[in-house]
């Protein structure tokens, strides 16, 4: 179950990934309070979109291979992406809108499946 979770995010991370890369301005312009937090950067856009992508690779290397390490190493980037989502509907005051609603589907829930996930492949032993 957990591997094939780590899959379904991976692949998700990577459309996103496709998604930011190839259509930037589109990205921008239709995900909810993407717009509100500066003006548009190609820059910014293309440093996201890479962020996606190692985080998918490496969400998919773990289900490929069993590895815990590599599953937490993976949900790394979703985990302090979707803390970072929290924070900001925090200084937004809480509101229940259509920006926390997106933030919440597409961020914060992969976030917390990835680290569960992550969480639910074998511990490596340890060796000394």
């Amino acid at each position: 179950m957990a591997r094939t979770l780590l899959y379904v995010l991976a692949g998700y991370a990577l459309l996103i990934s496709g998604y930011i890369w190839f259509l930037p301005q589109t990205f921008y312009d239709n995900t909810p309070g993407v717009a509100m937090m500066g003006p548009f950067s190609i820059h910014f856009m293309k440093d996201v979109s890479l962020a996606y992508l190692a985080g998918g690779l490496i969400l998919a290397w773990a289900a490929r291979t069993g590895d815990q390490r590599l599953g937490y190493a993976g949900a790394m980037w979703f985990a302090f992406h979707g803390l970072f989502h929290i924070w900001i509907w925090i200084h937004r005051g809480l509101p229940f809108d259509i920006i926390a609603a997106s933030d919440f589907v597409g961020v914060v829930t992969p976030a917390a499946l990835a680290v569960w996930a992550a969480s639910r492949l074998p511990s490596p032993t340890r060796t000394a």
